[in-house]
């Protein structure tokens, strides 16, 4: 009995302390699908020329905080931890030491993804070079400082889970919903959030205001979703950052560019089967239309200024100048997208599936606060168009923003 007893001791010290098997290449290529899906990049690049190594400054409404370090560097990276440790990171929201990230990290979304999904992530990120880059402390008003607090907010707020595919849709719709609820965690930018920051989960995917921006709806809301458009525009717009319907500018230029522009064709078109299949969240909102002194002081400014670009009718170029009749975003409920398109100007993003360039200039210092409310709202409300007025506080509120 005590040979047999050693023997399993042995056995036991061997296999605790025999090395993790290398991954595959195959499990390494798929989790840098993975990392290209959840846009990683995006958010722990501060340096081009050190891609992942953090450091870049995450604003939110509390304060900044700023990416950690994913590169595989012992000391400031994650290249000392466990994979539990990394599975409970993304999960969770927990660090190695035991304390809680704050949600500007998405977890809430993460803890949808599977075991197998974390741990091809973690070995891809593996494969990178180490970078030395300690991180920067958080930058928040007090008290959203203390960690301690998010063990109140993760109670009231976070619930840990896998995806749970719906036997009754296809498997792509499921896929697009793994993929949009879970690792691209689409709600962080484009569900509203409450007064502590979480997701107001009856109206998800309903349109959010983000950095000055306004992350327009992703449900089927006739006039300001994505009732109008087909699963193909959807595909198209997420591919090349463009569409016949819409061009992409601000955060969502920088997720296409560093993110669904590198997805598998297979994965767009199930981001766009699940969108597609959305009802609305909420209601859209019942407007009247300006008064007609505001609308003809709009119609002006446009005949001056935009008329060369966009045509007398709204409908421009397609995917050159995008068209403005039935256009979801210009009609959103918040203007903050196109005032800001108004006031800095527009870059058409350049993909490899659309590489021509092209460009708005920006009429800040051109136009007053007036006449921009006055040609956002002409826009707004004509070929069929219809949205709240704009006033020239708000634009002012937005020149005040930095771009």
């Amino acid at each position: 009995m005590r040979t047999i007893l050693a023997g399993l001791a042995l056995c036991s010290a061997v296999a605790t302390t025999a090395p993790a098997a290398e991954p595959s290449p195959e499990l390494i290529a798929y989790g840098k699908t993975l990392v290209e899906a959840g846009g990683c990049a995006g958010c722990h690049t501060a340096d081009p020329a050190k891609p992942f190594a953090g450091g870049k400054r995450i604003d939110t409404p509390f304060g900044a905080i700023y990416a950690p370090n994913l590169t595989p560097d012992r000391d400031t990276g994650i290249g000392g931890w466990a994979d539990a440790d990394f599975t409970r990171a993304l999960r969770y929201g927990t660090a190695p030491d035991g304390s809680n990230y704050y949600p500007a990290f998405p977890y809430p979304y993460f803890t949808k993804m599977t075991k197998d999904d974390t741990l091809a992530i973690r070995a891809y990120l593996g494969t990178l070079a180490p970078v030395a880059n300690r991180n920067k402390p958080p930058e928040l008003r007090w008290p959203f400082g203390y960690r301690s607090l998010m063990r109140l907010w993760n109670a009231a707020y976070f619930t840990p889970g896998l995806f749970e595919p719906d036997q009754t849709q296809s498997a792509a719709w499921n896929r697009g919903g793994y993929l949009v609820t879970g690792l691209g965690h689409c709600g962080a930018c484009h569900t509203p959030k409450n007064y502590f920051g979480a997701d107001k989960a009856a109206q998800a995917l309903s349109g959010n205001e983000v950095g000055g921006w306004y992350a327009p709806r992703l449900d089927g809301a006739a006039r300001t979703g994505l009732k109008s458009w087909s699963a193909e525009d959807i595909t198209e717009y997420l591919q090349s950052g463009r569409n016949a319907k819409s061009h992409a500018g601000g955060p969502m230029a920088d997720v296409i560019v560093n993110s669904t522009a590198k997805m598998s064709d297979a994965d767009v078109r199930a981001i766009a089967e699940y969108l597609k299949g959305l009802p609305p969240s909420r209601r859209e909102t019942i407007v009247a239309p300006p008064e007609e002194a505001e609308m003809k002081a709009g119609q002006a400014v446009y005949a001056k200024l935009c008329i060369a670009c966009h045509e007398a009718d709204g409908s421009g170029a397609p995917r050159i100048y995008p068209p403005l009749p039935g256009n979801a975003l210009l009609q959103s409920v918040n203007p903050a997208s196109t005032l800001r398109i108004i006031l800095d100007g527009a870059h058409t993003v350049t993909t490899p599936r659309a590489p021509n360039t092209g460009e708005m200039p920006g009429y800040a210092k051109q136009l007053s606060d007036a006449e921009i409310a006055a040609v956002t709202n002409y826009m707004r409300n004509s070929w069929g168009n219809a949205a709240p007025l704009v006033t020239p506080s708000q634009v002012a509120k937005a020149r005040k923003q930095e771009p």
